[in-house]
């Protein structure tokens, strides 16, 4: 196989310029949150001593975030989406510069930082579903895949190296408030970056926002066998089949280390992830996307049992690394597959409910982690999660022929099933083309004399 056919594809980036500014966008407040994030966490310990502290501001950015996914996906899928981004990302730099001008105080108020963060969650979110169901507007269907790729490659590198630079940042002479001055020039490139892309309108606006809205959204998952199949495969690997909260008690209890081993524990999965994404190449030339997405989920539940069966540390990082490249696989075509069987006026409702799911299930598989951890072991835990993570992956594939059967090529490109399937995943428009030719013949067909 060449190279060319595994390494990331850069196609998208270079044939749609709103592509290029939409990732670089995203990439640099990638970066902003973690460094953020990191600055947050390490201010609020410094203030009360308090990991249960550290956690209700992880939890304080998530229900922040989780409102806004909900409100977002109604407002993406009525207002034009480059405007919405606009609306909700450029705030984001003001409420990071409140954070800088709260650090910089003689005495922080901590009730200030969780307020700011709560309202950065909501904000996020508000942006992100619209962020989201721009994609297939400015690179087309065909390359999702590829689009996808980019996306999380942007993520993974942002992820992995904010913390590294917020640590370095916090040593330094401006401290914490350095970390929120860079989040703010970060979020505030992005909004500069959004004044050169053209407008995105919604194909279809949507009715008012509301539960009804809302609940159209809901019934679409529900009945597509594809994308309902996509985020329910995720949600199994995610709750079953998470082992990030018992990395710090294996790390000291069966690899026999201490803080270095944790580090090196929660890094690799990021790094796997990071090799997944530059070898993605051929996830945009797939017939059958969804059974690799299957598939994606069975290796995942088996690296996790590998780790959790592992007794050397080598080992271990091996299976994690294995683990985080088929997430990332994963996730590209769960991505390119949501936007893909997504009609574009349900785009940013079904991309936020995707979203929140993204946000909430590995926190859910980190109590379930956490619980079975402390009702047996923490190995038992990891173990017991990989099998059911791989159970959970069979029945699903086996219970979803649409999921088997869902492909990422165009209406137009591809007249088989997955092509032709309506959300639910029916063939009732692959046989549209072949009765219009019928109808046209008969109309040609000369009348009986």
């Amino acid at each position: 196989m060449r190279i060319g056919a595994i390494v990331i594809d850069l196609a998208p980036l270079r044939e749609s310029r709103d592509f290029r500014l939409l990732l670089t966008g995203r990439l640099v407040t990638s970066a902003g949150d973690a460094v953020a994030t990191a600055a947050a966490s390490w201010q609020v310990y410094a203030l009360t001593r308090s990991s249960l502290a550290v956690g209700l501001l992880t939890l304080t950015d998530s229900a922040g975030m989780f409102a806004g996914l909900i409100a977002g996906g109604m407002l993406a899928d009525r207002h034009d989406r480059r405007t919405l981004m606009l609306a909700s990302r450029t705030p984001v730099a003001v409420l990071a510069a409140l954070l800088l001008a709260n650090a910089l105080l003689p005495r922080p108020r901590l009730w200030a930082v969780y307020a700011t963060v709560l309202l950065i969650g909501a904000m996020s979110g508000i942006g992100s579903p619209a962020s989201t169901a721009a994609v297939p507007a400015v690179v087309g269907t065909a390359r999702l895949a590829a689009a996808a790729a980019l996306a999380s490659l942007g993520s993974q590198l942002g992820s992995l190296g904010g913390p590294a630079l917020a640590g370095e940042l916090i040593a330094g002479p401006g401290g914490v408030a350095s970390c929120y001055a860079a989040d703010a020039a970060c979020y505030a490139t992005f909004g500069m970056t959004l004044w050169f892309i053209r407008a995105l309108p919604p194909a279809r606006r949507a009715g008012r926002p509301g539960l009804r809205s809302m609940a159209a959204g809901l019934r679409f998952v529900r009945r597509s066998g594809v994308v309902g199949g996509v985020l329910a495969v995720d949600a199994s690997a995610m709750i079953f089949g998470m082992p990030g909260a018992l990395f710090p008690a294996l790390a000291r209890e069966h690899f026999h280390g201490g803080s270095a081993t944790f580090g090196l524990l929660a890094a690799a999965p990021g790094l796997g992830a990071l090799l997944g994404a530059a070898t993605s190449g051929w996830t945009g030339r797939l017939r059958r996307p969804g059974m690799v997405v299957i598939g994606a989920g069975l290796a995942w539940g088996a690296a996790v049992t590998g780790f959790g069966l592992s007794g050397s540390l080598p080992l271990a990082l091996a299976f994690l690394g294995l683990a985080g490249m088929a997430d990332l696989i994963s996730e590209v075509l769960r991505n390119a597959l949501v936007q893909r069987y997504t009609p574009d006026s349900l785009r940013g409702r079904v991309s936020s409910l995707y979203l929140a799911q993204v946000t909430t299930a590995p926190a859910l598989g980190d109590v379930e982690a956490g619980l079975v951890a402390q009702l047996f072991t923490a190995t038992i835990s990891v173990v017991t999660g990989g099998l059911a993570c791989v159970a959970g992956a069979l029945l699903l594939g086996a219970a979803n022929p649409a999921l088997r059967r869902a492909s990422l090529a165009g209406p137009g490109e591809h007249e088989g099933a997955a092509g032709r399937e309506d959300g639910a995943g029916h063939r009732t428009a692959a046989r549209a083309p072949a009765a219009r030719r019928r109808l046209h013949a008969v109309r040609r067909r000369p009348a009986a004399r």
